[in-house]
Protein backbone atom coordinates (compact mmCIF):
# COMPACT_ATOMS: atom_id res chain seq x y z
CA UNK A 1 0.00 0.00 0.00
CA UNK A 2 0.73 3.73 -0.35
CA UNK A 3 0.50 5.51 2.85
CA UNK A 4 -0.40 9.19 3.53
CA UNK A 5 3.46 10.29 3.44
CA UNK A 6 3.80 8.40 0.02
CA UNK A 7 5.70 5.69 2.26
CA UNK A 8 5.17 2.26 0.32
CA UNK A 9 4.42 -0.69 2.77
CA UNK A 10 2.03 -3.27 3.87
CA UNK A 11 -1.01 -3.48 6.40
CA UNK A 12 -1.11 -6.38 8.56
CA UNK A 13 -1.98 -6.05 12.13
CA UNK A 14 -0.65 -2.67 11.29
CA UNK A 15 0.78 -0.04 8.99
CA UNK A 16 4.69 -1.02 8.10
CA UNK A 17 6.45 1.47 6.21
CA UNK A 18 8.80 -0.43 4.05
CA UNK A 19 10.43 2.32 1.63
CA UNK A 20 10.10 5.79 1.86
CA UNK A 21 8.21 5.79 -1.20
CA UNK A 22 7.53 3.72 -4.02
CA UNK A 23 10.94 4.42 -5.67
CA UNK A 24 13.20 3.10 -2.77
CA UNK A 25 11.24 -0.07 -3.19
CA UNK A 26 12.10 -0.23 -6.75
CA UNK A 27 15.52 0.56 -6.13
CA UNK A 28 15.38 -2.10 -3.47
CA UNK A 29 14.45 -4.51 -5.88
CA UNK A 30 16.93 -3.51 -8.32
CA UNK A 31 19.30 -4.18 -6.05
CA UNK A 32 18.69 -7.18 -5.05
CA UNK A 33 18.68 -8.82 -8.75
CA UNK A 34 21.77 -6.88 -9.21
CA UNK A 35 23.48 -8.07 -6.18
CA UNK A 36 22.22 -11.40 -7.28
CA UNK A 37 23.40 -11.51 -10.26
CA UNK A 38 26.98 -10.38 -9.45
CA UNK A 39 27.29 -12.51 -5.70
CA UNK A 40 29.86 -15.58 -5.77
CA UNK A 41 27.38 -16.46 -2.98
CA UNK A 42 23.95 -15.79 -1.50
CA UNK A 43 23.42 -16.99 2.08
CA UNK A 44 19.59 -16.37 3.36
CA UNK A 45 19.10 -16.60 6.95
CA UNK A 46 15.28 -16.69 8.96
CA UNK A 47 14.40 -15.90 11.99
CA UNK A 48 15.94 -14.83 15.17
CA UNK A 49 19.14 -15.84 13.89
CA UNK A 50 18.78 -12.35 11.74
CA UNK A 51 19.52 -10.26 14.14
CA UNK A 52 22.82 -11.71 15.39
CA UNK A 53 24.19 -10.57 11.85
CA UNK A 54 27.15 -8.19 12.86
CA UNK A 55 27.01 -4.95 10.54
CA UNK A 56 30.43 -4.01 12.57
CA UNK A 57 32.42 -2.34 9.12
CA UNK A 58 29.22 -2.14 7.19
CA UNK A 59 27.57 1.48 5.83
CA UNK A 60 23.62 1.69 5.42
CA UNK A 61 21.97 2.24 1.55
CA UNK A 62 19.72 4.75 2.32
CA UNK A 63 18.35 5.53 -0.96
CA UNK A 64 16.16 1.53 -0.25
CA UNK A 65 14.39 1.45 3.18
CA UNK A 66 13.00 2.21 6.16
CA UNK A 67 11.87 -1.05 7.83
CA UNK A 68 13.21 -3.37 5.15
CA UNK A 69 17.25 -2.15 4.85
CA UNK A 70 20.56 -2.90 2.76
CA UNK A 71 23.79 -2.67 4.20
CA UNK A 72 27.01 -2.49 2.31
CA UNK A 73 30.43 -3.83 3.52
CA UNK A 74 33.90 -4.53 2.25
CA UNK A 75 32.99 -7.28 -0.18
CA UNK A 76 29.37 -7.96 0.23
CA UNK A 77 25.82 -6.36 0.77
CA UNK A 78 23.35 -7.61 3.18
CA UNK A 79 19.26 -7.32 2.49
CA UNK A 80 17.44 -7.20 5.73
CA UNK A 81 13.22 -8.14 5.62
CA UNK A 82 12.13 -6.98 8.35
CA UNK A 83 8.31 -5.51 7.72
CA UNK A 84 6.20 -8.75 7.79
CA UNK A 85 8.02 -9.77 11.06
CA UNK A 86 6.44 -6.59 12.64
CA UNK A 87 3.89 -5.73 10.96
CA UNK A 88 2.24 -9.25 11.31
CA UNK A 89 4.22 -9.70 14.65
CA UNK A 90 5.94 -12.40 13.62
CA UNK A 91 9.75 -13.26 14.45
CA UNK A 92 9.80 -16.00 12.47
CA UNK A 93 8.97 -13.48 9.17
CA UNK A 94 12.62 -12.36 10.11
CA UNK A 95 14.93 -12.71 7.06
CA UNK A 96 17.95 -11.25 5.33
CA UNK A 97 20.21 -12.12 2.21
CA UNK A 98 24.03 -11.78 2.79
CA UNK A 99 25.03 -11.53 -1.11
CA UNK A 100 29.36 -12.09 -0.77
CA UNK A 101 32.32 -11.94 -2.80
CA UNK A 102 30.99 -8.42 -4.77
CA UNK A 103 33.75 -6.52 -6.29
CA UNK A 104 33.07 -3.13 -6.55
CA UNK A 105 31.06 -3.29 -9.63
CA UNK A 106 28.62 -5.78 -7.54
CA UNK A 107 28.50 -3.56 -4.16
CA UNK A 108 28.05 0.12 -6.01
CA UNK A 109 27.07 -0.58 -10.05
CA UNK A 110 27.74 2.30 -12.31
Amino acid sequence: MIGPDGAFGITANRWTPLHASMGGWVESLALAAHAGRCAKTVTKITGRAVESLDLVGYERVPEVGLTDTWWRGRDSLIAFYRGEAIGLDAPQCLEAHVYGGLDDWGLRGG
